[in-house]
């Protein structure tokens, strides 16, 4: 392959045929297959987590949908699939640690915005996360995160509430455990298929 192919190669091929480009993602490319084969198989916390399997992406959307259902119980469907989708951008990009991700700049950031815009659109969805949503998206996801810390990933509860808060205490979040990413992809994609009917 020549080095001019190379340099202009900025698309991924996916399982289902898609090629999605990566600088200028059409919803047109974007299949919840793909999104939830890729999701089940990126770890959360880069793989530093208890149990025989990682702890994936898929899980986490799950929990954060779950999170906002509490939070919220009269959000409605697009909410709650924002909030299952609210990652998805890492089906193809992975999941970096936030501390990386600050470190890389705001580049990184408008890469997955624009990503995940093309995600929303092409699951009917607004193009931005209206604000308000947004929000509670962001507070529901540190909530996650501090039950996944706690849980899985060996911090302790004060070091946890530091970088995460401390979650209300009226959740109801069942103990947490890693699935085969087989597992965790049919559960993230039967979760969408009832959040999209």
């Amino acid at each position: 392959m020549s080095s001019k192919m190379q340099i202009n190669r900025a698309w991924q091929r996916m399982l289902s045929g898609r090629r999605l480009d990566l600088l200028d993602p059409s919803p047109l490319d974007i299949e919840i297959e793909d999104i939830a084969h890729g999701l089940a198989r990126v770890a959360r916390w880069n793989g530093q987590t208890k149990g025989a399997h990682a702890f994936s992406v898929a899980q986490h959307c799950m929990l954060v949908e779950r999170v906002v259902s509490e939070l919220s119980p009269r959000a409605d469907r697009s909410i709650k699939l924002m909030a299952l989708l609210h990652d998805a951008p890492e089906y193809v990009v992975g999941d970096l640690i936030s501390p990386f991700k600050a470190a890389v700049g705001l580049d990184y950031k408008d890469f997955e915005l624009r990503l995940l815009s093309a995600i929303h659109l092409r699951f009917g969805l607004p193009a931005k996360t209206p604000a308000e949503t947004a929000k509670l998206i962001k507070k529901a996801d540190h909530i996650a995160a501090y039950f996944e810390a706690t849980q899985l990933a060996g911090f302790v509860r004060e070091e946890a509430r530091k970088f995460f808060g401390t979650p209300p205490g009226i959740l109801r979040i069942p103990r947490l455990l890693p699935m085969a990413a087989a597992d965790a992809q049919t559960h993230f994609l039967n979760r969408f298929q009832r959040l999209v009917v």
